[in-house]
């Protein structure tokens, strides 16, 4: 191993590698090709900073100036990819190496600066560095070696069109080393084709993952989930933490919950640009902050100091997921604990991943009220603060408490200042315990009202319940059950807010216009009760014709007769779809001794459906004295496909129907404004009997 970097192990506590780092600093992999495998927290990122070194330094122990790159390190995400950034600028400080960054989020003008002034290891994000490799910001020709960290998580977010361009842009005869949690297919085949007689280094346990890490499962009732994590965090108080959620509103919601109970906390997820969640990070580093909730964003690669606890609020969607989470914990020897929220209807699902996982969990419950408080005192016991010498501030100080209290209320004192320091902890339900229905629970002493409006008044509980808080000043939890009847409704208040809310509606106990309150001295009868018809079923209702969905007509049924039509002429408005019904209605005057369509007795009990067969209608001969009604002009009565006459058959000498005769047919149907176009004469009425362009006399509706 070269000297500056020993030492700097050394400076950093390093007393032993890891089983990975001494794999890759083997002297007979020094030049090959390393496709890599271990666990999170194993320590890969100083491995490859020490696989790389005999590559970019040689016999030399410090580098010569900076110019273009000399390793390229592509990482995920950009919070791994500062964190390799910053590991490995501890571990070459000593030979003057130029570790620059290129991530997304960040400017990429003062990252093209500092590639111009010259890098010896470039880390970034895979669509940032193609970036700037197509912009020319970046020259990968002196390339000596590349580092694909978390290869795994970079195909599965979609980067593999990047890394092929990236590393299709770098030198043939670089090293590439590839290192991921595990080698699925697709890594075998990125491996194949741009490394060169690649060694395998697998350092997986093959019989438990993550020795240094315990594993629980705590089963907790539905609703008490967020309260166990807050037990959870209670009982490991001076610990740090993290908290991964599946979404992110679910991280914004613990968020809160946890800020509120006094809890120091941040947040990391997608949403959050790159200042806030380096913020977050650095506030969990520094110790301003204790606890992390997070999204999966998180789960990769991110070392963060002390961090003794995970905790799956939601569980993971798979094994792989459930161990990038728990490596965040237990790293380089440090123990930890990774504990999953097990609400009864996830039991099978956590179960199924634990075995799938090979990860034996140790299944138990979330610490109760009790044991948190017990921890305190333990954890009051045993500071070290008791072993400390007094000051003579101190011991005057003490001397005064002394003779105003006996030694027992100062210490009583003292415990309820130290608990005061802290929230309460939660009390938890058993864990089978099941939510119970509104129905069920106790709502404790109670009065009945009865409001004036019931079914037949249309009302409802989803009205009448904010009717009641707005108009009584009530809120939700001092109503119960609201009780619908024909005429009225039954309303069941808490006995200690009906005082008020009768005083709140007045004398005349009015919520609104129409619906009043009055207080009853018993609880109502709620038996069931038989409803009277709906309001609306007095309301006649139309006929409907036969042939559309109703029962069978009963033949024999007399018909009830048709209103008789009006005998008035069609005024020029008329509809166009009274036009063309053959059926209308009787002309003024039929003809001979035909009968009338509709028959005036009793018999006809229902109209003719229009479905039914009807006779064809007689030829007649246009009379110049009889009105046409409504089947003059074109719709004569005549059988269809025959055209109508024309007025050169009328018989000569006989005038022609004034303008406002209801035999005009151009003026019957002529549409408003005719005549008045562009061309026109104005007012200028067609020829009688002479139809529309298309054979069709009607004005068309359409769109305008």
């Amino acid at each position: 191993m070269i000297t500056p970097l020993s030492e700097a192990l050394a400076e950093r506590g390093f007393d032993k590698l890891t089983p990975v780092q001494e794999a890759v600093i083997a002297p007979d992999v020094a030049t090959s090709d390393l496709l890599v495998s271990a666990q999170t927290g194993s320590g890969k990122t100083v491995g490859f900073g020490l696989a790389i070194a005999p590559t970019l330094l040689g016999d030399e122990v410090v580098f010569g100036p900076a110019a273009e790159p000399l390793a390229l390190v592509v990482a995920p995400t950009r919070e791994l990819a500062f964190q390799v950034k910053r590991e490995l600028a501890w571990l070459y400080a000593r030979t003057g190496a130029v570790v620059a960054s290129c991530v997304g989020g960040m400017d990429m003008r003062d990252e093209r600066r500092a590639l111009d002034r010259g890098a010896h290891i470039v880390v970034g994000t895979p669509g940032r560095l193609r970036d700037h490799i197509e912009r020319g910001s970046l020259d990968l020709s002196g390339l000596r070696v590349a580092i694909l960290d978390e290869a795994d998580e970079m195909l599965d977010l979609g980067f593999r069109e990047d890394l092929e361009f990236i590393l299709g842009a770098a030198p043939e005869d670089r090293r590439t080393l590839l290192f991921s949690a595990t080698v699925p297919p697709t890594i075998a085949k990125l491996a194949q084709k741009f490394q060169r007689d690649a060694r395998r280094i697998n350092t997986l346990s093959g019989t438990e993952q993550h020795a240094d890490i315990s594993y629980q499962a705590l089963r907790v009732a539905a609703p008490d989930s967020e309260h166990a994590i807050f037990n959870l965090l209670r009982f490991h108080h001076d610990e740090s933490a993290i908290v991964f959620a599946n979404t992110r509103a679910a991280v914004n919601h613990l968020t809160a919950r946890l800020s509120n109970r006094g809890l120091a906390v941040v947040s990391l997820s997608g949403e959050l640009s790159q200042s806030e969640r380096s913020h977050a990070l650095q506030a969990m580093r520094d110790g301003r902050a204790r606890v992390c909730v997070a999204t999966d964003v998180a789960a990769r690669g991110i070392d963060l100091p002390n961090l003794n606890l995970v905790i799956h609020a939601d569980l993971p969607s798979n094994t792989e997921g459930l161990l990038h989470r728990s490596g965040r914990t237990g790293r380089a020897g440090r123990k930890g604990i990774s504990a999953l929220i097990v609400p009864p209807k996830a039991v099978n699902k956590a179960e199924r991943l634990l075995k799938w996982a090979k990860i034996s969990a140790e299944w138990t419950v979330a610490p109760s009220a009790e044991g948190i408080l017990r921890q305190d005192e333990e954890r009051l016991l045993s500071d070290p603060a008791w072993n400390e010498p007094l000051t003579e501030a101190q011991t005057d100080f003490a001397a005064k408490l002394l003779a105003l209290h006996s030694p027992e209320v100062i210490a009583a004192a003292y415990l309820r200042l130290y608990r005061s320091r802290h929230a309460a902890p939660e009390e938890l339900l058993p864990p089978d315990t099941k939510p119970a229905a509104r129905a069920d629970r106790d709502f404790g002493p109670s009065r009945w009202i009865a409001l004036s409006a019931g079914h037949k008044d249309r009302a409802e509980a989803r009205w009448l319940l904010p009717l009641l808080c707005r108009a009584g000043n009530l809120d939700k939890s001092a109503i119960g059950a609201i009780r619908v009847q024909d005429s009225e409704t039954f309303v069941e208040l808490s006995e200690a807010s009906v005082e008020g809310f009768m005083a709140a509606l007045g004398a005349d106990g009015v919520l609104e216009k129409g619906i009043a309150a009055r207080l009853l001295d018993s609880a109502p009868d709620l038996s069931p009760q038989r409803r009277g018809p709906r309001p609306d079923a007095a309301r006649p209702r139309a006929p409907r014709a036969a042939g559309t969905g109703d029962k069978p007509r009963n033949e024999g049924a007399p018909r009830r007769a048709p209103a008789p039509a009006p005998a008035a002429p069609v005024t020029p408005a008329a509809p166009v779809r009274d036009e063309v019904r053959s059926d209308a209605g009787p002309s003024p005057k039929p003809e001979g001794k035909k009968k009338p369509r509709h028959s005036a007795s009793p018999a006809a009990a229902k109209p003719r459906a229009w479905t039914e067969d009807k006779p064809a209608p007689e030829k007649r001969k246009a009379s110049p004295g009889k009105p046409a009604g409504k089947t003059a002009g074109k719709f004569e009565g005549k059988p269809a496909g025959k055209p109508a006459h024309k007025p050169k058959d009328k018989p000569k000498g006989k005038p022609s129907a004034s303008p406002g005769d209801a035999r005009d047919v151009s003026k019957r149907f002529s549409p408003k404004g005719a005549g008045k176009g562009p061309g026109k004469a104005p007012g200028k009425p067609r020829k009688p009997g002479a139809a529309r362009p298309g054979g069709f006399d009607t004005p068309r509706r359409g769109k305008r």
